[in-house]
């Protein structure tokens, strides 16, 4: 393969609720993508990226990766001596995995041993998990490793606890269907570890870790295998559930500029929205029955359609 193509990801369902051992599903999302290129015009961008590849490979050369996940530093070191730059599209502090497609790429080009998606086994996934976690840990101080991992597979991922994950299959998007999962762009980046922050603080008290599991995961796990079984009106209601109880609980995770069509989304059931990632800014997902409806309720907002059912 010669500049592989790094996709973006988006976690449609387990956010926060992953860290406490919930479901998880998501998805590979095309329309942001980054590959890794030598600079041909030095740009202050290509400079930038360059220097950013060099500090990641001190970091990388302090660290000990398990036996057979081994990567050729040697080589990483001299193409960033000759260029080497991470040319990307995906927005920062979105939710959309910036930093999953870089450690994604890196370890694709400069693992010792390869791998081909397709036949990569469950236990292998595990492992590459626990990699990939250690990898990424230099973006964000912890790293579940989810995020290369999707990049990385370019396939949706069912998380189906901490530890375990496997490849899975989701129906197919049908372009002239009038229902529509989608983006909004609150027009503000979001930073993980302050709300990550925000999270453990919450989960200090027992009436939260309560509703957390007996309340919020249940409806999480409801939607994944509605949705993955194509039920859509069990969906939909686990879905508003799902949406009320985060505008509930997860309040300091919503961007102020969200919190009104939020509300308005549940009381008309026109829509619901829920959190890409971890909030606190970058883009909130959408799901309806009726995109248009929902679109000229959503008046002023930009959004991105990513599947249409």
């Amino acid at each position: 393969m010669t500049n592989p193509l790094f996709y973006a990801k988006i976690l449609l369902f387990g956010e926060y609720g992953i860290i406490e051992d919930s479901q998880g599903l998501t998805v590979p999302y095309s329309f942001y993508k980054g590959t890794l290129k030598f600079s041909a015009t030095d740009s202050d961008f290509e400079k930038k990226s360059n220097e950013h590849l060099r500090l990641y490979a001190e970091y990388l050369s302090a660290l000990t990766l398990p036996e057979g996940y081994q990567l050729d530093l040697d080589a990483f070191l001299k193409d960033i001596d000759n260029g080497l730059f991470f040319d990307s599209n995906i927005p920062q502090g979105y939710g959309v995995g910036s930093s999953g497609a870089l450690v994604a790429a890196i370890f694709e080009k400069y693992s010792l041993k390869k791998y081909n998606p397709d036949t990569i086994s469950k236990v292998e996934l595990k492992d590459l998990k626990k990699v990939f976690g250690l990898l990424e840990s230099y973006f964000h101080g912890t790293s579940s490793g989810i995020d290369p991992l999707i990049c990385y597979m370019n396939l949706p991922i069912l998380i189906e606890n901490r530890e375990s994950v496997d490849k899975v299959s989701i129906p197919a998007s049908l372009e002239d269907q009038k229902g529509a999962i989608f983006l909004i762009d609150s027009g503000m980046v979001g930073e993980t570890g302050p709300m990550v922050q925000i999270f453990f603080e919450k989960m200090k008290t027992e009436g939260f870790r309560k509703t957390l599991k007996e309340e919020f995961i249940r409806y999480n796990n409801a939607c994944i295998d509605a949705f993955l079984k194509k039920e859509m009106n069990p969906f939909f209601k686990n879905l508003k559930h799902l949406s009320v109880w985060a505008y509930e609980h997860f309040k300091p995770m919503i961007p102020e500029s969200i919190y009104k069509i939020w509300k308005k989304g549940i009381d008309s059931n026109a829509y619901y929205l829920k959190l890409c990632g971890s909030g606190g800014g970058g883009y909130i997902l959408g799901f309806t029955r009726d995109y248009e409806k929902a679109e000229k309720m959503l008046h002023g907002f930009n959004k991105e359609v990513i599947y249409r059912f």
